[in-house]
């Protein structure tokens, strides 16, 4: 007997590399993976920014969660023609963002400070050892707040900053909506299905998701949830896919 689920649609944009373990998935169970995000990532513009009334420049630091948050950040400081100080400090959750600043500083000549774990705590305390800087977080109109609830404790001096915005990636009527299973990776994810398609029935369609906020998205939102990561034995979505199309195809055999 065939595999019940031949097509998958995963709400992140296609991996860059050949090696990842989705194509991997797809050779390995004869299934077809398409690459869609729900939802995208668009900038606000310098008028919206000045709204907030938060001057750059006011800021001796500037925490990075994310590439897309520096992208953004760089972007409209180069709309607000702020020229940004060479004492300028970078604090990043990881060394991978730490290192992706140099699309638009030079590298060695800055004061840059990054996790070793991509755990909050881990910036935090680093942060906490510069507790004089004044902070600047540039971040999405949704964002999680649990870095910005460890700063206060810390009584960290820092702005939050809205510098970009997360919208719903709109299906085209020309789009095919044919799917045996849909995997997503945030709650904004499930409200863009749900505005996309309001009429939409789950049936038969398995729904996989990475994460508990997005696990309860989904579970809040009336539809069933198939397959969930992280778990022990899953640490990544595509081992939870691997897991679950293996116990299909065993089933299957039976």
């Amino acid at each position: 007997m065939a595999l019940n689920i031949k097509k998958l649609l995963v709400s992140q944009p296609k991996p860059t590399s050949e090696k990842s373990p989705y194509f991997d998935i797809a050779e390995k169970y004869g299934v077809k993976i398409d690459f869609r995000p729900f939802i995208k990532v668009e900038p606000i513009s310098a008028k919206e920014f000045r709204q907030q009334r938060i001057s750059i420049l006011d800021h001796t630091a500037v925490i990075f969660t994310a590439r897309t948050a520096i992208d953004h950040f760089f972007h409209l400081c180069e709309d607000l023609r702020v020229a940004i100080p060479e004492t300028m400090k970078y604090f990043c959750m990881t060394e991978a963002i730490a290192v992706y600043l140099q699309k638009y500083i030079v590298y060695r000549k800055r004061k840059i400070f990054y996790g070793q774990t991509g755990k909050a705590e881990d910036l935090v305390t680093i942060i906490a050892k510069h507790a004089k800087e004044k902070y600047l977080a540039p971040v999405s109109d949704v964002h999680k707040d649990d870095l910005f609830d460890m700063l206060d404790v810390k009584k960290i001096n820092y702005t939050k900053a809205v510098m970009y915005r997360t919208v719903s990636n709109d299906f085209t009527k020309d789009e095919k909506f044919d799917y045996d299973m849909l995997v997503f990776f945030s709650p904004s994810g499930i409200s863009s299905l749900l505005k996309n398609f309001p009429n939409f029935k789950q049936e038969d369609i398995k729904i996989g998701c990475f994460g508990p906020t997005t696990a309860k998205a989904v579970k809040d939102a009336g539809l069933r949830l198939d397959v969930e990561a992280p778990t022990p034995e899953a640490p990544s979505m595509t081992a939870a896919l691997d897991l679950y199309l293996k116990k299909q195809q065993d089933g299957n055999k039976a």
